[in-house]
């Protein structure tokens, strides 16, 4: 009986050691807050500019997931040499991920005021006007881009695309209100 007892008592120390480890990998309320703060830094993004709060919140919560996946320890991920440079890549990857799901958020790549400011939409259109260029956008950048990835290389990395990406803006534009705009390029 009294090895039993030892026996049991072994064992639970043993296991009671390895849940204790692994309640220590798990970031605790003060290390999620220093997260959401370091993030709020990003709020300035195009896209996350353009963001409600709860909507910018949900956003938060998945790349501070994302991270506490990759590293549950979070004083060796706070502790890296680039930590503000991997958090940038989950940001950048979370946002590529949401325009993957949903091309309608192009509106957030793009808000209504800065298209109106580029003449590429006539002002004063409501709600219901907005979504129907924003979900034909979506359409065309859907029909031309075989994943989201693609549309922010395009985006970051090349002029003509841009263009092209105005020029499915404007055929929205003329398309659904007969608002026609000229493109101009401008070369070197």
């Amino acid at each position: 009986m009294k090895k039993f007892l030892l026996s049991f008592a072994i064992v639970a120390l043993i296991f009671g050691g390895f849940y204790a480890c692994g309640e220590q990998t798990k970031w605790n309320r003060e290390e999620r807050q220093a997260m959401r703060n370091l993030l709020r830094d990003y709020r300035k993004m195009v896209y996350l500019n353009d963001l409600t709060e709860a909507e910018y919140m949900l956003f938060t919560d998945r790349v501070l997931a994302s991270v506490e996946e990759a590293y549950p320890v979070y004083t060796t991920f706070i502790e890296m040499p680039a930590v503000n440079d991997t958090v940038q890549v989950y940001v950048v990857t979370t946002i590529v991920e949401q325009l993957a799901a949903d091309a309608s958020n192009m509106r957030h790549l793009y808000p209504y005021r800065d298209l109106v400011a580029a003449n590429i939409l006539p002002d004063g259109l409501n709600r219901a006007q907005q979504n129907a260029f924003y979900q034909c956008f979506a359409n065309s950048v859907d029909n031309t881009y075989a994943n989201a990835e693609q549309l922010v290389n395009a985006i970051v990395a090349d002029t003509v695309q841009t263009s092209q990406i105005a020029q499915m803006q404007s055929a929205c534009a003329n398309e659904l209100f007969g608002w026609t705009v000229e493109i101009i390029e401008v070369g070197n």
